[in-house]
């Protein structure tokens, strides 16, 4: 097992790691940018290095400066988090060569699973369902016209280096084609540097459900059930829970199965997830595999009591699967609290928290690294914290989760708790009628 372990994130997924660190007892190690001295997983890692001034450019993801810190703290493993360098091939394989172990998934891996194309069609060879589309990428507009005809109208092109919703346009007829085909492309060269775009059939009425997976070093893998992260805003996820209202059992079943199936075609090694599109008629589709562990993994622990980052060191190490897939034994949700105006186009709402009071309670986690007086930078993702509620039913999950955003006070900015709570009121939501474009209809009204 590691001895010392560098956590090269920052807020509430860097303070979550070290937790589980120290119930194991290993050592940590902090990293952080100018503007983070203050944060709280500065303040509970036995060791801190300061790696750059606020821009992540240079802190956060800056390679040489956190490979110097692991260096200099002797730290033998690097856990990334989520964002920044988690997916970062170069970063995983700059650890291996510098005698460090990059806790999440090998170069090779990474490469193969975030080219989205390629990925595709190592699901298709495994018999993974796939969304009907082009083989591979497209060559040019008349490439990408004649695909569609034979996909049928409509389909969404996608860029193959995309991510949170750039490069994808969804096309009606092959009168839009042309203009969607040049602006996607345009659009991902600029975000991604590469303007590679492949096709798929669009899938109307699609709810978004993930699978949570583990695999070990022998190839083995298992499944912890489903998640169902429909609910969101610009392909940016704002609600998640598990079990998924829309789930059967025998679906359920046929899902793990294939992520399994999924995870060890590839011999992947650690915690992930695979994600899938389900339409509305519980036909599912491989969307893409994550190779990290997830911001919701937190809803998945609740109901199956088991800590996952503990189990992504341990794999990390060398350790093997138990073998046998989990199935939910409770119901969970988990409102992300971000600081932005829910009533101003969810506009960032930096600034100082000048009160801070969190609920409690039976069924209740929180998962932050803010406190009052605490300053919530303008140079990263907004978040502010993971509400998370766990009860017997999802009846009982809602209306817990209502009674702790009552309670939950957060003033000096703007916080998304407002939108939550109008969320958890709507019939909709509420009888568990919803797909991933439910954000596009809701109304969010000023009190």
């Amino acid at each position: 097992m590691f001895k010392k372990i560098l956590i090269a994130n920052r807020g509430e997924i860097a303070l979550r790691v070290i937790r589980t660190c120290k119930e194991m007892g290993i050592s940590t190690v902090a990293v952080y940018s100018t503007a983070d001295a203050d944060s709280l997983h500065v303040r509970f890692a036995d060791e801190a290095v300061c790696i750059g001034p606020p821009k992540s450019a240079e802190s956060y993801l800056n390679i040489p400066n956190i490979i110097a810190a692991a260096e200099i703290t002797n730290a033998d493993a690097i856990h990334p988090g989520y964002g920044f360098l988690s997916e970062n091939a170069k970063f995983s394989k700059i650890c291996g060569e510098n005698g460090i172990k990059f806790i999440g998934a090998s170069p090779e891996m990474i490469d193969g699973m975030g080219d989205k194309a390629s990925a595709k069609a190592t699901m298709e060879k495994a018999g993974v369902p796939v969304v009907p589309g082009s083989p591979g990428l497209l060559k040019d507009l008349a490439h990408a016209k004649k695909t569609a005809k034979k996909v049928v109208y409509p389909v969404m092109i996608k860029a193959t280096a995309g991510g949170g919703g750039k490069g994808m346009r969804v096309v009606w007829s092959e009168d839009e084609m042309e203009d969607h085909w040049n602006s996607a492309r345009q659009e991902s060269a600029a975000a991604f540097g590469n303007d590679g775009m492949y096709m798929e059939k669009f899938i109307e009425e699609p709810r978004h459900i993930e699978i949570q997976i583990a695999g070990d070093c022998t190839g083995k893998a298992c499944h912890m059930s489903e998640r169902d992260c429909s609910i969101q805003r610009r392909h940016q996820k704002l609600v998640e829970e598990t079990p998924s209202p829309f789930m059967t059992e025998e679906l359920r079943e046929r899902m793990g199965e294939a992520a399994v199936r999924a995870a060890e075609a590839v011999k992947y090694e650690g915690v992930g997830t695979v994600e899938f599109l389900v339409d509305k008629n519980r036909d599912f589709y491989f969307m893409e595999m994550n190779t990290r562990i997830q911001v919701e993994h937190t809803i998945t622990e609740e109901v199956i009591n088991f800590d996952l980052v503990k189990e992504q060191i341990k794999l990390a190490a060398g350790e093997k699967i138990s073998g046998k897939n989990y199935y939910p034994q409770l119901h969970s949700i988990q409102c992300r609290i971000n600081a932005e105006d829910p009533f101003n186009g969810f506009r960032p709402s930096p600034g100082k928290i000048t009160t801070y009071h969190e609920p409690g309670g039976h069924g209740i986690r929180i998962d932050t690294h803010v406190y009052a007086s605490y300053v919530i930078p303008p140079h990263y993702d907004s978040m502010i914290s993971k509400l998370i509620t766990v009860a017997q039913t999802r009846e009982e999950a809602i209306k817990k989760m209502e009674r702790a955003l009552d309670e939950y006070i957060i003033e000096g900015i703007k916080s998304t708790i407002p939108f939550h709570i109008q969320l958890l009121k709507d019939e909709k939501f509420r009888a568990g009628d919803f797909t991933t474009k439910f954000m596009e209809t809701f109304e969010i009204k000023e009190n």
